[in-house]
């Protein structure tokens, strides 16, 4: 439940920072500005290397394929796993937009995938960026590199207004395609030089870019600059096609049959999702396909996983670098009678795998207190030694990682979401073989609620204590005072910017 707000905080310097900037007053080292620990601004040491970063970014990957994944596995046990890490909007190119710059969806104005309210070109035109972690950390002295795909509608075929060979800044290497769900029949966008990659295997789209990544690694450690290298995959998004090695495996495998898996009662749930039928046969093979093909798909990206850390190991660089492993957002297979997309606020679709692995972090641990996706890139700031700007609306991790002492931390997550009137009829995320997605909403999950709020006055609320697996929504049971507690919280989000949004 929801206690009383906390008052506003406003984290200490961590020790790290202020020996930092005692090396600058010693050194004499500044910025352009000559001033140190402004936002965004490095404060280096010569006594111990910067550290790497290598962020692995999935397409549509849920918890559910992890356990098919040995490398991420092993991630898991020299690092940590954010067991109530959520994504602020469950479509691929408004949380990508959050990742990169640590703010909402409302902040970024990437609402969609497709203009006017999202992709690529609305997140580029509003400046977004300028202030991306790519662009703190290239001006703070990083190589940076960006490896198969940014955002939606970002493309490297000829099409009226297409990005064609367009590289953002931010970024020291760009490696991108924008159409590469199926990983063959692509123009991949190498520093502004397209290249094509047809249907041999050896054109398909993880492999490429994982040597690629292998290749960066070993000339950024050779040169020996710090880097941040960004892996993201388009797998397991549909069609989620596996690299040819992979094709026949796992060919009894079904999807995961949990207690919320073709739900038997959904006449208490909102109104977009009370007339699906309960899944036939053939839908349930159909789904049991799509659940091999995705474990199918994942097994280059773990494959991907192992090449690159075998790589920093042979560079001598494993004790300085960390590795992040994430999903842009999550998927269902089958759950509450849908047979598969994403777009709800369920658990399901909102919660995500994040594991991290590196210097200081404790192996094996897992870290119960909430984070999300605005929390990627001052995580990553901080990791670099760069202060987080104030504008983000997340937090950095990096106390958590390190097993600082933090006076208090967020106990909820927001969730945002325009429905589909906003999308377009060839937007890869629209489900329309199968239909009915949920209207636009605002969702708040709690340690042991989740609340959605749509605006056709449609309400949903879990008592996730007694009921994980959102099967029964007690919104007509809730008491008035919780009521309007949570409808309180969710217009405290909705509007929120930078601390205030730290603050809830």
């Amino acid at each position: 439940m929801l206690g009383a707000k906390p008052r506003r905080r406003r984290p200490a310097a961590p020790l790290l920072a202020v020996l930092l900037a005692a090396a600058l007053v010693l050194t004499g080292c500044a910025g352009d500005d000559g001033e140190s620990g402004k936002d965004g601004q490095v404060s280096p040491t010569a006594k111990k290397p910067r550290p790497n970063i290598v962020y692995i970014l999935t397409d549509d990957l849920s918890w559910d394929l992890v356990d098919y994944m040995p490398n991420v596995k092993r991630l898991q046990k020299r690092g940590m796993t954010f067991s109530n890490y959520f994504v602020s909007d469950t479509l691929c190119c408004p949380s990508r937009a959050t990742i990169l710059t640590g703010k909402y969806p409302h902040n970024t104005g990437v609402r969609s995938n497709d203009p006017p309210k999202g992709g690529f070109k609305v997140f580029r035109d509003r400046g977004n960026e300028q202030h991306t972690f790519a662009a703190s950390l290239q001006k703070a002295g990083y190589r940076t590199a960006l490896m198969g795909k940014y955002l939606n509608g970002y493309e490297t075929v000829k099409r009226q207004g297409s990005a064609r060979t367009y590289v953002p800044p931010g970024w020291t290497e760009w490696q991108v395609t924008g159409l590469g769900y199926a990983n063959y029949n692509y123009q991949l966008n190498g520093n502004g030089t397209l290249t094509y990659h047809g249907r041999s295997p050896q054109d398909y789209l993880t492999t490429v870019i994982s040597a690629k990544g292998v290749d960066f690694i070993n000339r950024a450690a050779d040169d020996g600059q710090p880097f941040l290298l960004q892996m993201s995959t388009f797998t397991p998004h549909a069609p989620a096609t596996p690299a040819p090695e992979d094709a026949r495996k796992f060919g009894r495998l079904r999807a995961p049959r949990t207690p919320g898996f073709n739900e038997p009662d959904i006449s208490d749930k909102p109104g977009w999702l009370r007339g699906y039928p309960r899944l036939r046969p053939p839908k349930i093979r159909a789904v049991d396909k799509a659940f091999r093909q995705r474990v199918r798909s994942v097994q280059s990206i773990d494959r991907m996983i192992g090449a690159l850390e075998a790589a920093v190991n042979a560079k001598g660089k494993g004790e300085d670098t960390y590795f992040v492993f994430n999903s842009d957002n999550g998927y269902h297979l089958g759950q509450h009678r849908l047979v598969e997309g994403k777009l709800t606020a369920y658990d399901t679709d909102i919660r995500v795998p994040l594991i991290v692995a590196g210097p200081g972090v404790p192996a094996g641990r897992t870290e119960g207190r909430f984070a999300q996706n605005t929390d990627i890139c001052p995580t990553f700031e901080e990791l670099a030694g760069v202060k987080p700007s104030e504008a983000a609306d997340g937090r950095s991790l990096a106390p958590l990682l390190h097993g600082r002492k933090v006076p208090s931390w967020r106990t909820t997550a927001f969730v945002e979401h325009l429905g589909p009137k906003y999308y377009s009829e060839d937007d890869p995320d629209q489900p329309k073989k199968y239909g009915g997605d949920p209207p636009t909403y605002d969702a708040v999950r709690t340690a042991n609620e989740l609340y959605v709020e749509y605006e056709n006055g449609d309400r949903e609320y879990y008592d996730l204590a007694r009921d994980p697996w959102e099967l029964v929504n007690m919104w007509a049971e809730a008491p008035e005072a919780r009521k309007a507690e949570l409808e309180s919280l969710v217009h405290s989000y909705r509007t929120c910017a930078g601390a205030d949004c730290r603050d809830l």
